[in-house]
């Protein structure tokens, strides 16, 4: 029995759950849900503990991690969150994908990615755990706000069992063991985990089990090296471009301009001649170009010069423009509200701003890519996927056969930034796989990736504001004309039966999701949010930093302008609006101080901008001017207060990196349109910051005992209105678009 793969007593007690994650909790255990078989398989001389951990007889230990990784880091924090509960020697952890299965499922996730229209999916209760299994999703800086408690618990049974087994060989006590690198220790008697793993699976777990709650070689708060750091300094990492098989050809694709296109005709002949060329494959929405290698597919589609016919019209900047000002000239819904504004308006000077955002791009690094097989009737795809069931249920469907004859390999994605949660790639690499009956691996060129985004949307926001006699703000109104991009994202990714697109077609009250983080942090006594749903013409999608980017921006710009007319040091005017947010207030002492903060007077080149995000605070202060025409940033400082910290290099490193991806959502990474083609081409054009642009940065965590907040996104949304604020100090000007402009204030 030794050598044979088992299963330990979790798998056979069923999903284990529980109500938190605080030190010393005692977890209740369940058999919910009572049909759900765990699906981590263990290998040769290996013992499976649930869902979620195997133990070798090697003395390894297997982390299932859920989620994508795509440089968040989430292949080091949720294995170390396993490993510090369950007493493991971090320099025996390893980590795979975990297989699919409801267990992995990410509700918080869907609930940030989809809002309130989640809610509206009909499932009956004999397709719960296939709906389960769709909401696999990596987004919403979720993984450890949802995932944390639950390895916890799987670390503290396996911890547990562990304690059982030995306790046993030794005849002592069971819970006067304790586990520490990798061994369980009673006195001076110790046992390897290597050694125990088979005997604890015939174990059988208490009614309660208690998280540890002990100091002793804890793995948590501690910056343990990264697993997925040297594959990717050595280049052994695998990504999905870099998948060969036996047999395998290369596929560019080229699709029509963005609205409601058609492939018209094209001239195949014209790639007879080519090296490499293989063939061409065309349908109604796109055509593509097979070669030996991929720059001979893209010679192809490129000499075969494609036509296309768009119906209704195509979307260009000015289209774009009109269909906002459309929307929020017209009725809107009201998302949140206090107080009655209406009231605080009337007979009031109230102050009024108009903002403006274009549509955000993605422009990860790793182009969009897919590799696909079908044979024998069953289709296997590599993918850089963020939703890796939705990505088979799409496949599934555009080939007419069963999701239970699709595989997904999820590989690490090289960035991806919320890209990876469409699925359009996964059905056009099907599509050619059953075509040419060999593997294919098709990828985008940077011109389909950037011309075929499916961006974060375009908005406008009317902001007004009333100021008491003693300069604090009474009143606020924030009206915003944007697509309905919750409820538009769950159609087109959640929306597989007549009954699941019927709910959601049913009016609702306005999509939370389109205006997320626009109620202010501050404790304004009248306030009110209005949604006005706009259709862009073309489908939009989730970008790193979500709405709150555009909301933040709208709303923390606004707060400047306010302060600026109560003559009020823009730092204070926001801290005493605070009450009882101390979190958030922290964070504007702490980056005050530690930037040395002048009051944003003018000269200065000084600005400030705070946020709340997904369960965590920020605050920013930037240094930028204005130089020969463009928006130059010289220093960032962030101070954050992220709750309990798994990994502090880890949450540094997020830290940084959104610093640096809001300083490009503020200065460009985006495109104007003409006749639904995209006016920019490549990297180049997106007027990304460059090394020579790198501002000073400077972070400073703030402790916290609080639950786990994001740390992915937190950094992205106050950066612009940051810069914005600071251009005003630099220069009198006021910019009120994104990317920010002097050429459009």
């Amino acid at each position: 029995m030794a050598s044979a793969a088992r299963h330990g007593g979790i798998s056979r007690r069923g999903l284990l759950i529980g109500g938190g994650a605080g030190l010393g909790l005692v977890v209740a255990w369940a058999v919910w849900p009572r049909d759900y078989v765990p699906t981590l398989v263990a290998g040769d001389r290996e013992t499976a503990f649930g869902a979620f951990l195997k133990i070798g007889e090697d003395g390894r230990v297997i982390v299932a991690v859920p989620v994508t990784e795509h440089g968040q880091g989430v292949y080091t924090v949720l294995p170390q969150i396993v490993a510090d509960e369950l007493g493991a020697d971090w320099r025996t952890i390893g980590v795979e994908p975990a297989p699919p299965g409801p267990f992995y499922a990410n509700p918080l996730a869907a609930r940030e990615l989809f809002g309130d229209a989640i809610d509206r999916i009909p499932v009956p209760a004999a397709a719960q755990a296939g709906h389960a299994m769709r909401l696999t999703l990596t987004g919403g800086s979720s993984a450890v706000r949802h995932f944390e408690p639950i390895l916890r618990q799987a670390g503290a049974a396996a911890r547990v069992l562990l304690c059982k087994a030995a306790a046993r060989s030794w005849g002592v006590d069971w819970q006067a063991c304790t586990t520490a690198e990798g061994f369980v220790v009673h006195g001076e008697q110790r046992m390897r985990f290597a050694e125990l793993a088979a005997l604890a699976a015939d174990e059988e777990l208490p009614d309660a089990v208690a998280l540890r709650n002990d100091d002793v070689a804890r793995l948590a708060g501690t910056p343990v090296a990264r697993l997925d750091s040297p594959a990717k300094v050595d280049g052994s990492a695998n990504f999905a471009g870099d998948i060969r098989l036996p047999g395998m050809v290369f596929a560019s694709i080229r699709q029509g301009p963005l609205g409601d296109t058609r492939l018209v005709g094209h001239d195949a002949k014209a790639a007879d001649n080519l090296p490499g060329v293989l063939k061409i494959v065309a349908n109604e929405a796109w055509v593509a170009g097979i070669g030996s290698d991929w720059w001979a597919a893209n010679r192809a589609v490129e000499a075969i010069r494609p036509r296309f016919e768009t119906r209704g019209g195509a979307p260009s900047t000015d289209s774009i423009e009109a269909a906002l000002l459309a929307a929020i000239d017209g009725p809107g819904d009201r998302i949140a509200k206090a107080g009655d504004v209406g009231a605080a308006f009337r007979g009031a000077r109230v102050f009024t701003a108009e903002y403006h955002a274009a549509i955000g791009l993605h422009a990860a690094i790793e182009p969009t890519t897919a590799t696909a097989t079908f044979e024998d009737g069953r289709l296997r795809l590599w993918l850089p996927t963020l939703a890796p069931m939705l990505a088979r249920a799409a496949a599934a469907r555009v080939l007419g056969i069963g999701e239970d004859q699709v595989t997904v390999i999820v590989m690490q994605a090289g960035g991806s930034f919320g890209a990876g949660l469409e699925t359009l790639a996964a059905e056009q690499a099907a599509l050619l796989a059953r075509e040419l009956a060999r593997p294919v691996q098709l990828s985008w060129s940077r011109v389909e990736d950037i011309g075929r985004d499916r961006p974060r949307p375009a908005a406008i926001a009317r902001m007004a504001g009333r100021l008491d006699r003693d300069g604090r703000l009474s009143g606020w109104l924030a009206k915003i004309g944007t697509p309905a991009i919750g409820t538009e994202m769950a159609n087109r990714l959640l929306s597989r039966d007549a009954a699941t697109a019927w709910s959601l077609a049913l009016p609702g009250r306005g999509d939370a999701v389109a205006v997320s983080g626009a109620v202010p942090p501050y404790a304004i006594p009248n306030h009110a949010i209005d949604h006005h749903s706009a259709d862009l013409g073309f489908p939009c999608g989730h970008l790193r930093g979500g709405i709150d980017a555009l909301s933040c921006f709208f709303t923390e710009s606004f707060i400047d302008e306010l302060a600026q007319v109560a003559q009020t040091d823009a730092s204070y005017f926001r801290i005493q609006m605070l009450g009882q947010n101390l979190r958030l207030a922290a964070c504007l002492n702490t980056v005050a101080s530690l930037g040395g903060w002048q009051g944003g007077v003018a000269g200065s080149g000084q600005g400030i901008a705070c946020h709340q995000f997904r369960g965590s605070s920020i605050a920013v202060l930037a240094e930028a001017r204005l130089e020969a025409g463009q928006v130059r940033v010289d220093r960032l400082v962030a101070a954050v207060d992220c709750g309990r910290i798994v990994n502090p290099d880890i949450v540094l490193q997020q830290i940084e990196g959104g610093l640096v991806f809001g300083m490009a959502q503020a200065i460009g990474a985006s495109t104007g349109l003409k006749a639904g083609v995209a006016d920019a081409r490549r990297l180049a054009d997106l007027r990304l910051p460059m090394l020579a642009d790198m501002p000073e940065i400077t972070v400073e965590l703030i402790r916290s005992q609080a639950d786990p907040g994001g740390v992915g996104e937190i950094a992205i949304p106050p950066v612009a209105p940051a810069i914005a604020n600071a251009i005003v100090a630099a220069s009198g000007i006021r910019l009120r678009r994104l990317p920010l402009d002097p050429s459009r204030p």
